[in-house]
C-alpha cells in the first residue's frame, strides 16, 4: 500500500483510458465508405450524361478495355483530374517468406501503378 505505488497505479489507468479514447477516435476518422460498385457507378454515369444505365454501363465497358488494352501493351493512360495509370517493370529480387524466414529469389515482374492527379488530391483535401 505504498502511496507512491498508488499514485503510480492511477497514473496507468488515466494513459490507458486516455490511449482508448485515442484509438477509438482515430478508427472513426479512419473508416472508410465502401467503394461504389460497378452498378453504382453506370448509374451515377448516367444520371451525370442524361443517359440510361444500358448506354452508360456500355460506355465505362468501353473505358475500361482501352484502359486495359493500353497499359497491358506497356502505355500510359491519362484520366484528366483523375490521374495517369501505367504499368512499372520491377527487377528480380530476393523477398523473405514471413512464415519461414527463407529467402527466395522472385523474377522480374510488372506491377499496375497510379498516380493521382493534383486536382482530385486538392479536391480531397479541401
Amino acid at each position: 500500500n505504498d502511496p507512491l505505488f498508488i499514485v503510480f497505479l492511477h497514473k496507468i489507468r488515466l494513459d490507458c483510458a486516455y490511449e482508448a479514447q485515442i484509438t477509438g477516435q482515430l478508427k472513426e476518422t479512419m473508416t472508410m465508405a465502401k467503394p461504389m460498385t460497378k452498378s453504382q457507378l453506370s448509374a451515377a454515369l448516367a444520371e451525370e450524361m442524361g443517359s440510361d444505365k444500358k448506354s452508360a454501363a456500355a460506355a465505362l465497358d468501353a473505358v475500361c478495355a482501352v484502359i486495359t488494352r493500353e497499359v497491358s501493351g506497356g502505355g500510359a493512360v491519362t484520366l484528366p483530374g483523375v490521374g495517369k495509370i501505367y504499368c512499372r517493370e520491377r527487377p528480380a529480387r530476393m523477398v523473405r517468406n514471413p512464415a519461414t524466414g527463407e529467402q527466395i529469389h522472385k523474377d522480374a515482374d510488372k506491377v499496375v501503378k497510379m498516380t493521382i492527379a493534383k486536382a482530385l488530391k486538392d479536391s480531397v483535401n479541401g
